[in-house]
């Protein structure tokens, strides 16, 4: 070689390390860092380092996974709905058919490389779009899983053995499945950066025509690149397995936007041909940091969808607008001032959730403290005035006690807030609450897990998952946190009591003799649920059917679920009245469900088909007063949220324990306990003659 040629082709350290400009997310993490660790004392620990570690395992094998498929200018939606598919196959070979975990274990990664060679066959032969075929791909998998499941197993017979590779530590704390996973992405960078196949993915991203006619083996190396991905989606599947310790059609939902966020935000192109398995792990790395360095400052956790929106606008979109010449496509730069100008969103971004923060907290100083007290006597449901307040600060050093409701979103979890942060201005404490946007198991135990690393004092969880989210308040109660569950249960010996809202009979008996007197004794209903997994809406299911001995006359014809979500509900609710039409009584049994049908009922005419259910009065008042809605069963679910925080209260002081037979909550008054229960009371029934008195 030539001494010209030399010198041309020499790289300084740092654009050979950084060919991308990945140092920027260095700055970027050091910053988080730097900030998180003066908003938390809990943040710059070691303990929290693991725990972060131990969370971004699974994602960070999809991003492992991803990199070389980007690169090579494809993209993989499916990585996420094959989870659920491998999830459901490893729960059925390990305790159904009894196979050994290892073998299991082999078997779903067996089954992953198949189905990422079916989207490599079809994208490196066929010649097939690659975001086409993943976004068929991502909805066959998904709905295999659901079909072969009825989207309501849910496998948990786990041994201790297989349940450490997603929950144990090895000496000094450092988690189990860690070293596996950095063996994975040492063996991964070594295939991406040193190898042909790594080089021929990187031209097919440049030219793949011209990587094509160079000779180079271009369907072989996209095809391996699908399988590879397939196989890492099986193998993030069986550690998920591990550190949820159940399996179900819904596991790694969504995965595969964290996974392409992290490789795109590590300066990976989306349009091919550039990328490293370090930048990936990088932009991996951010987004975990943000997202727990929030909830350990005890900020919104919307924020970190802000600050990642805006990351990503400005690794992408921002240097093209500012920095590519008109009509250029091709590589670009990323200047100091497009720096600065990222950054200055970002401080605007959280000064305005800041802002908003503090409004919220005005504002329900204000509505506090006009809310009239309850009447002591718990059996019936009182107004309540607030609809949305925010988490109430106190002092340092006091009591803190963290709530999570199943989703933040549902009106009915809103209003249970309301009564809950009126509790905790009353007793002086501070109350934290945060939980998934949507129904989620597995984003409970991250929350869960970040409390524990916190350090707070009481931990309250409205229960999506019971298996799900018993190991983690179990550790959780092992480090000294007192543990309630409210509204739905965890296992038993995963929490101190249950607050609650009513028997799972009492509530399955007042709807099931509710619909008799509308039904007249005679005819089919419908049940619409929330999700097909959620503990407490399953278990009144089974007391509904229970109780259906009763009326011989009632026939319970279909289960269909409504996701907690409205129009998920008017969507079941149709599909029913088509399917089957002789239904005149639809049994909606989760708040949005209710209003959601009674929208379905409407828009079809049928005014021979009624909807009673468990719902908010507020939300179901204009289809009670039209004559859809026949009534609602629910209790005061204000007074729930407050009284989970009296109890937390006094489960910290030890006035509520084991043997405990009253409980006195503020205002409200007397609560009977039973065993390891708090009971708030019977259920009420909401109908045109009452629901105007009541204003939640």
């Amino acid at each position: 070689m030539s001494e010209p040629t030399r010198i041309a082709t020499f790289q300084p350290w740092p654009q050979r390390w950084f060919p991308n400009r990945e140092w920027l997310l260095l700055v970027v993490l050091a910053a988080e860092c730097a900030v998180f660790g003066l908003l938390s004392d809990r943040f710059l620990t070691a303990t929290n380092a693991f725990q972060m570690a131990r969370q971004a395992v699974e994602v960070g094998l999809l991003a492992t996974a991803l990199t070389p498929v980007i690169i090579s200018g494809g993209i993989d939606l499916a990585v996420g709905s094959l989870m659920g598919l491998a999830a459901v196959c490893f729960g059925w070979l390990a305790t159904v058919v009894g196979l050994p975990w290892p073998l299991a274990a082999l078997l779903t990664l067996l089954l992953g490389a198949a189905c990422g060679a079916v989207n490599g066959l079809l994208i490196a032969r066929l010649r097939l779009p690659a975001l086409i075929v993943t976004l068929a791909t991502w909805s066959l998998w998904r709905g295999l899983a659901e079909g072969l499941t009825g989207a309501i197993a849910n496998y948990s017979d786990f041994g201790p053995g297989f349940l450490a590779w997603g929950q144990g530590d090895l000496p000094g704390g450092l988690p189990q499945q860690l070293p596996l996973f950095a063996v994975v992405v040492l063996a991964c960078g070594v295939l991406l950066h040193r190898t042909a196949w790594g080089r021929t993915l990187y031209a097919v991203g440049h030219s793949p025509a011209a990587a094509l006619h160079a000779g180079l083996p271009v369907r072989r190396a996209v095809t391996a690149a699908y399988v590879l991905s397939g196989a890492l989606a099986a193998l993030a599947t069986v550690i998920y397995v591990a550190r949820l310790g159940q399996a179900k059609a819904d596991a790694g939902t969504d995965y595969e936007l964290l996974a392409i966020t992290a490789v795109v935000l590590g300066g990976t192109s989306i349009f091919g041909g550039r990328g490293t398995l370090g930048g990936s792990l990088l932009g991996l790395a951010c987004l975990t940091c943000l997202e727990t360095g929030l909830r350990l400052a005890a900020l919104p956790a919307e924020l970190a969808g802000i600050l990642v929106g805006l990351l990503l606008i400005g690794a992408i979109g921002l240097p093209r607008l500012l920095a590519a010449p008109a009509g250029e496509t091709g590589d670009f730069t990323v200047k100091n001032s497009q720096v600065a100008v990222l950054c200055a969103a970002v401080l605007a971004a959280g000064a305005l959730v800041a802002g908003s923060n503090w409004m919220l907290v005005s504002s329900l100083a204000e509505q506090t403290a006009q809310v009239a007290p309850a009447p002591p006597a718990p059996a019936a449901p009182a107004a309540a005035a607030a609809s949305s307040p925010a988490s109430t600060p106190v002092a340092a050093g006091g009591l803190t006690v963290a709530m999570m409701p199943k989703s933040k979103g549902d009106p009915y979890f809103v209003s249970c807030r309301a009564g809950a942060a009126k509790a905790a201005k009353e007793l002086g404490i501070e109350l934290l609450w945060d939980g998934p946007t949507e129904t989620d198991a597995a984003k409970q135990n991250e929350v869960v897990e970040a409390w524990i690393t916190k350090g707070v004092d009481v931990i309250a969880v409205s229960v999506q998952n019971q298996e799900a989210i018993s190991t983690v308040l179990r550790k959780a109660r092992a480090k000294g946190i007192k543990v309630l569950t409210w509204d739905a249960d965890a296992l038993p010996d995963a929490r101190d009591f249950l607050i609650n809202q009513a028997t799972p009979e009492g509530i399955g008996c007042t709807l099931v003799d509710e619909a008799n007197r509308v039904l007249g004794g005679q005819g089919d209903f419908a049940i619409i649920t929330s999700t097909l997994t959620a503990a407490n809406q399953n278990d009144w299911i089974k007391h509904i059917k229970r109780r259906l001995e009763k009326y011989p006359g009632l026939k319970l014809v279909t289960i269909k679920p409504g996701e907690d979500l409205l129009d998920r509900a008017l969507t079941s609710t149709q599909n029913v009245l088509k399917g089957y039409p002789q239904v005149k009584l639809v049994m909606a049994i989760s708040a949005p469900a209710v209003p959601g049908a009674a929208e379905a009922v409407k828009q079809s005419g049928r005014t021979d088909v009624k909807v009673i259910g468990l719902s908010l009065p507020n939300m179901c008042k204009p289809y009670i007063h039209q004559g859809i809605v026949d009534c609602i069963v629910l209790w005061n679910t204000g007074d729930l949220g407050y009284l989970t925080v009296y109890a937390a209260k006094a489960l910290h002081d030890g006035t509520l324990q084991p043997g405990s037979t009253t409980l006195t909550a503020g205002s409200r008054g007397e609560y009977a306990v039973q065993g390891s229960e708090v009971l708030l009371g019977k259920p009420f029934v909401f109908n045109k003659a009452n629901v105007d008195r009541f204003d939640f």
